[in-house]
């Protein structure tokens, strides 16, 4: 379970979010929406560690993140707006790479395995990354979510780029991983098909 308590972001002399407190249970999506700058990112940041919040904690089943800062790290994984590839890399290469630096061992064969299950076919996985259109970029991108056993996602704008294909195999995946316990916190401005029994939503108003 995560808990989001008070919390206020201030970016620059602009207030983004103020006194915000919420609940994601296991097996629950939370749709973070808003227009363009109401701070969807950077709340997402902030569950990341990669924001410090102006006020306000942030709990993981109960404990404060910072007092547990390893162990929830290692329990989350998190996919930006921007794909964050290599472009000189294979996406083989890149997915690797990302996830050891995550500290997740996976072999080659995995990568490859994830790859196809985004849709990506055997012959692209050894081409340059800067060659891919960009959603074959974002699908190399959300492959660590087909390796990845962590139980909190965080990802920020995960359909941008995708075509409706695509988009029914990360759907697919979401729930997957909502099925078995899995905690997911998305910033989008689509709607997202998951079922609203797990479902819940979140607006920004910036």
């Amino acid at each position: 379970m995560l808990h989001v308590d008070n919390v206020s972001c201030l970016r620059g002399e602009r207030r983004l979010i103020t006194a915000l407190s919420f609940t994601v249970q296991r097996g629950r999506l939370l749709a973070v929406t808003g227009e363009n700058g109401s701070g969807k990112t950077s709340l997402l940041r902030m569950l990341c560690g990669l924001l410090p919040a102006e006020q306000g904690r942030i709990l993981w089943y109960g404990e404060d993140v910072r007092a547990c800062k390893e162990r929830y790290l290692a329990s989350l994984i998190y996919i930006g707006h921007l794909n964050s590839l290599k472009d000189d890399l294979t996406p083989v290469e890149n997915v690797t790479i990302s996830a050891r630096l995550a500290g997740e061992e996976i072999s080659e064969g995995k990568t490859c395995e994830a790859l196809e299950a985004v849709g990506l076919a055997r012959p692209i996985h050894r081409l340059p990354t800067r060659v891919l259109s960009q959603g074959q970029k974002r699908r190399v991108s959300l492959a660590r979510l087909w390796l990845s056993q962590r139980s909190l996602w965080i990802l920020d704008e995960p359909f941008a780029a995708l075509d409706a294909s695509a988009t029914r195999l990360l759907m697919q995946q979401l729930r997957s991983h909502l099925n078995t316990g899995g905690i997911v916190i998305a910033a989008t401005h689509q709607e997202i098909d998951v079922g609203a029994d797990c479902l819940d939503q979140l607006r920004l108003a910036g």
